[in-house]
């Protein structure tokens, strides 16, 4: 399957009110390149397998293959990760016929706050909430597998420049 989405920074927590449904995640990356990233996730009490292709040139879009896992699965692959866990939790959010992902994260990347759009073609129309930042669709520093990388020092950096 091909994953189309755009990324953007968020500039206020104005979309708390707004969210219908909030997720609390723990996603760790078991192995990690510039090609190929295969991460596990527990969302709540689900548990997922999943490996991430390149991203293409405008960062769009990329392969994805997504496998559900049991629980216990998750948990014991999760200690596996590399080299730090990701906690985070995710907000859904209606706006104009769109579903938009806001992801807060918490412990080591605590004060970072990403806004997703999935797309169904590459050209498709958004439509932003005045909270919404500046995009950063394919700046590899705000994947998660680039984030779960990062020192404290980088962390404080992209913290304090965001």
């Amino acid at each position: 399957m091909i994953e189309k989405e755009r990324k953007f920074k968020v500039k206020s927590k104005k979309f708390i009110s707004f969210s219908h449904k909030v997720i609390n995640i723990k996603q760790g990356y078991l192995s990690k390149d510039n090609n190929l990233a295969v991460r596990v996730r527990i969302s709540d009490k689900k548990a997922y397998l999943c490996i991430k292709g390149p991203t293409c040139k405008s960062g769009i879009s990329r392969f994805e293959f997504e496998k559900k896992i049991s629980l216990i699965e998750g948990t014991k692959l999760l200690k596996l990760s590399l080299p730090r866990i990701i906690f985070k939790k995710r907000y859904l959010i209606e706006y104009k016929n769109q579903l938009l992902e806001v992801d807060v994260f918490e412990g080591f990347l605590e004060g970072l706050i990403l806004a997703e759009i999935e797309l169904n073609s590459k050209s498709q129309k958004i439509y932003l909430p005045d909270w919404v930042g500046e995009e950063v669709t394919g700046v590899k520093t705000f994947y998660n597998s680039h984030l779960s990388k990062l020192t404290d020092y980088e962390v404080n950096n992209l913290i304090r420049l965001y």
